[in-house]
């Protein structure tokens, strides 16, 4: 693609220097447009990721304010990231849709309700504490989530009830349960301690049985993939600086194998530390160092001994691939390989490459878009008749679950199943009940 950047605009903008080299790369070729959900569901080409690239294009290199008309656009992009499975031609469209995000939140004025739940759900969302009273609070009005309508609604309606507290939420060690392996952090995020600790619990329960001492890291919280997607620059930045620096603080003292991540969305934001913070000096190293280490748990138990102690080949199982898996971190057949070695029948979703519309708070944010493609994921979940879903994203679960009646669990969950671990919750009440 032909640009006409002026040079003091290249030289002067690191970050129009970088989205300079990435709207060259692409050829035009249209791979992306049957690859994208939102062009799936809309038919506009403005809506897919060859459209948007062509508004980004537009609005860079006029150096003028984003018009609201071109930028809801990008508000309807996922980044699911599907586009880049695609591509060709290797087009960095995640790097690309990011900046245009940072700068229409930067330059944009939204409607004051919108600006109110945009900012809501960026304070919220990072500090567990806060958001497990906000979700106390919302139980008594979600028996009336379907009165209300729009973002609130769809707030309501993904409110569920908090876990209690769970015993890793504070930092501590764990130590191996056999021969000594790798010692690791486990990054247990935000959001998920609060609506699905089970999943870290049960990832500590496997690793150590597969001989890893786990640590949960003091100072370790949000990832800030969250306020990234949003655009929120600065808060993503703030988040990710102090997870670098606690990540780093508990490397040195005792020398990290890896940083555990078990949902995807947060592994795909750690892995891209390098990128995140390759202009600033003071943070580029270790940063990249992070990255290095980052590791979705499939990766970690694939260098382990992964032995099952229960036969569980009766139970068949789809496995959704969550976008931030298969695209952001291009990790497509591990999973369903640790699930048939540990045991299971696995089979794939039709439309897998298609996003299930969690995407972050896009589920929030966009809440029509977003349940066409739920309703659209669950139906392709019902063609295979499985008797359980797994997913190793905890937006992918809460997602799916609002919209199908088969049980959604954790990849993770089932490998620790599998090895000597508890059923999920979900399964004891549901499969193993029948």
């Amino acid at each position: 693609m032909q640009t006409h950047f002026t040079l003091a605009q290249l030289q002067d903008d690191p970050g129009i220097a970088e989205a300079n080299q990435i709207l060259r790369s692409c050829v035009h070729c249209g791979f992306c447009l049957s690859a994208c959900p939102t062009y799936t569901l809309l038919g506009d080409e403005r809506d897919s990721p060859r459209g948007r690239i062509y508004l980004i294009k537009s609005m860079l290199e006029s150096g003028t304010k984003p018009e609201r008309d071109v930028t809801v656009h990008f508000d309807r992009c996922l980044s699911c990231l599907s586009c880049m499975s695609a591509c060709p031609s290797g087009v960095d469209y995640m790097h690309l849709i990011d900046g245009a995000r940072t700068r229409v939140e930067r330059e944009i004025k939204r409607p004051m309700l919108e600006r109110t739940q945009r900012a809501l759900l960026s304070w919220l969302l990072p500090r567990p504490a806060l958001f497990r009273l906000a979700l106390m609070a919302a139980q008594p009005a979600r028996p009336f989530a379907r009165l209300v309508p729009g973002r609130l609604g769809a707030m309501l309606r993904l409110a569920s009830a908090p876990a209690p507290p769970s015993p890793l939420d504070k930092p501590q060690v764990f130590p191996a349960k056999s021969a000594m392996q790798k010692r690791v952090a486990l990054l247990t995020g935000c959001v998920q301690k609060v609506v699905a600790p089970a999943i870290n619990e049960a990832t500590v329960r496997l690793l150590t049985r597969l001989g890893c001492e786990v640590e949960i890291v003091d100072g370790l919280g949000c990832c800030g993939a969250l306020d990234h997607h949003m655009g929120r620059a600065e808060a993503a930045h703030d988040h990710a600086a102090r997870a670098v620096k606690a990540i780093m603080a508990a490397h040195r003292a005792r020398a990290l194998d890896a940083v555990v991540v078990n949902a995807s969305g947060c592994g795909t934001a750690l892995k891209d530390y390098g990128h995140l913070f390759k202009h600033e000096p003071a943070l580029a190293a270790d940063a990249a160092t992070v990255a290095s280490l980052a590791r979705d748990v499939s990766e970690l138990v694939r260098d382990l001994n992964l032995r099952p102690t229960r036969a569980l080949g009766h139970h068949r199982i789809a496995y959704h691939s969550a976008c931030s898996l298969q695209h952001g971190q291009k990790i497509t057949e591990l999973p369903k390989q640790l699930l048939v070695q540990a045991g299971f029948v696995v089979v794939d979703v039709p439309e897998g490459h298609l996003c299930c519309g969690s995407a972050g708070t896009y589920n929030l944010m966009q809440p029509a878009l977003a349940s066409q493609l739920g309703e659209r994921k669950a139906a392709n979940i019902a063609r295979v008749a499985p008797a359980m879903v797994a997913a190793g994203n905890v937006g992918c679960l809460v997602q799916i679950k609002g919209f199908s009646a088969v049980p959604v669990v954790h990849t993770v969950e089932l490998l620790d199943w599998a090895t000597g671990g508890p059923a999920p919750a979900s399964i004891a009440q549901t499969v193993l009940a029948d």
